[in-house]
């Protein structure tokens, strides 16, 4: 990892789960917290909104450090189970009708990342198929009222209870339905910084 320590890493994001990846994975990193708008309208591709959202992010973060050497990083996750976008829930109703909808289903998580550098702005996403177990009602209204879901797009996080419990089975990388595909990130940041190395 030595290629990476002569720059400036910044990731754009309020999310702890992402951080705690980047710092788990041994990258030095600071965090920049920034507000866009993550609307998007029903004319959009599904699978394309997380990208465009994470470029969005890491743009309003590069124009805010004005430091040319920086490189940002935006990342926006999103989950799908048919043709439903499930977000961040609103309230315990409406977690509870998310997880309701995923129970003994298989859904996607997308996760979408941008980084950007002076010289460059790479894009790409990621996907992994989650397939939950049945769960009854009282032990949805366990999770909600322990874990308190509500800043997690489905309403739920892999790495607690419901994860522990209730997932049988992942297709695709454990770090992206967390939120960030650390896979992918590594090696964006490697065509950015030794771009002559592939």
């Amino acid at each position: 990892m030595d290629w990476i320590k002569n720059q400036r890493l910044v990731l754009a994001s309020k999310s702890p789960r992402r951080r705690q990846l980047l710092t788990e994975a041994g990258f030095v990193f600071e965090i920049l917290k920034i507000d866009v708008d993550e609307t998007y309208s029903s004319s959009e591709t599904p699978a394309l909104i997380p990208e465009r959202l994470a470029l969005k992010k890491a743009r309003a973060g590069f124009e805010k450090l004005s430091d040319p050497l920086a490189i940002v990083l935006g990342a926006d996750s999103m989950v799908f189970l048919g043709d439903r976008i499930f977000e961040k829930p609103q309230d315990h109703n409406d977690a509870f009708r998310m997880l309701a909808s995923l129970s003994g289903k298989t859904h996607l998580v997308i996760t979408g990342v941008a980084l950007i550098s002076r010289d460059k702005a790479l894009t790409f996403s990621s996907k992994t198929y989650v397939t939950m177990r049945d769960m009854d009602k009282d032990e949805i209204e366990y999770y909600i009222k322990k874990y308190e879901p509500y800043d997690k797009a489905g309403a739920y996080g892999i790495q607690d209870w419901l994860g522990h419990c209730k997932v049988s089975e992942i297709s695709g990388t454990y770090t992206n339905v967390m939120g960030l595909p650390v896979d992918l990130v590594y090696e964006g940041l490697r065509q950015i910084v030794l771009p002559h190395s592939h």
